[in-house]
């Protein structure tokens, strides 16, 4: 199975690697033909791809601190029984009511609209700034770590607020890595919102960028007779292919590093030693 998934992207990346010629006469499948990096160098002088590439980075930038920080805001209070905060029960349900039900596509965009937020890095995190799904993996692993650490750090006479970041966090450092990695993957991957609160193409994100050269086969007007005169052994094929594994490489890259904390987060609800 884990063969089946590579193929895919080994086909992709053999086809980056190849020349004009081997892609069009389709002698590649999973090694390259010829092989080239005249892709890679046209798509790295790309100044389009280039600033799609730094909006997404400064994308994700932001909204891992702020997803992430309201995500521990939110998650610790409603990790608390009942007793303890009284309308516990209604804000949750306030919240899961969101994940079920959404005011549909129109709302939310004439929502962004009203706040100024169209083409700007801001409609891209703020409508999703709380992620609920990740709120609920979030408090349900709150849930698990004993309550005598709470109680301890009460005693000595620590707040809500220093119990939350000195106690809760350090302690849930599993479980806050397989929440950010989802968010990661979450902004890096997301398209359509930039498709729809981006006018101008040169706001787009890395990935509606790549939709727009992949689906509607449009690279902003670059006219590919005139790059094959310039390079001779690129087309539109190879560059598609390059840009796609350029967009799936810093995901490849940071997986690894985190993998082992993800194997521990992943299990937010099992039963705590």
């Amino acid at each position: 199975m884990a063969i089946l998934c590579l193929i895919p992207l080994i086909h992709t990346l053999a086809i980056s690697f190849s020349s004009n010629v081997a892609v069009v006469s389709s002698q590649v499948i999973l090694w390259p033909v010829d092989f080239t990096l005249d892709s890679y160098d046209y798509v790295l002088k790309n100044n389009q791809f280039t600033q799609s590439l730094l909006i997404t980075m400064k994308r994700v930038a932001l909204g891992i601190i702020i997803n992430m920080f309201l995500t521990m805001l939110i998650a610790y209070p409603l990790s608390k029984e009942a007793k303890s905060f009284k309308w516990r029960t209604v804000y949750a349900w306030v919240f899961v009511f969101t994940m079920l039900f959404s005011g549909g596509l129109i709302p939310v965009y004439m929502v962004v609209r009203a706040t100024g937020l169209l083409d700007s890095i801001w409609a891209l995190i703020l409508p999703g700034a709380v992620p609920v799904f990740n709120v609920v993996l979030l408090l349900n692993f709150f849930r698990g770590l004993p309550k005598e650490l709470e109680e301890a750090a009460f005693i000595d006479g620590a707040g809500h607020w220093v119990t939350l970041w000195k106690v809760y966090v350090p302690l849930s450092v599993p479980a806050l890595v397989t929440v950010g990695l989802f968010v990661i993957v979450g902004h890096w991957n997301s398209w359509f919102d930039g498709i729809i609160y981006m006018n101008s193409s040169e706001n787009y994100p890395l990935q509606s960028y790549l939709r727009t050269v992949v689906v509607e086969r449009s690279m902003s007007s670059i006219s590919f007779s005139d790059i094959q005169k310039e390079v001779g052994r690129i087309n539109d094929r190879t560059l598609k292919a390059a840009q796609i594994f350029l967009a799936a490489l810093p995901i490849l890259i940071l997986y690894p590093f985190l993998q082992k904390y993800f194997m521990k987060g992943i299990v937010l609800g099992s039963v705590k030693g």
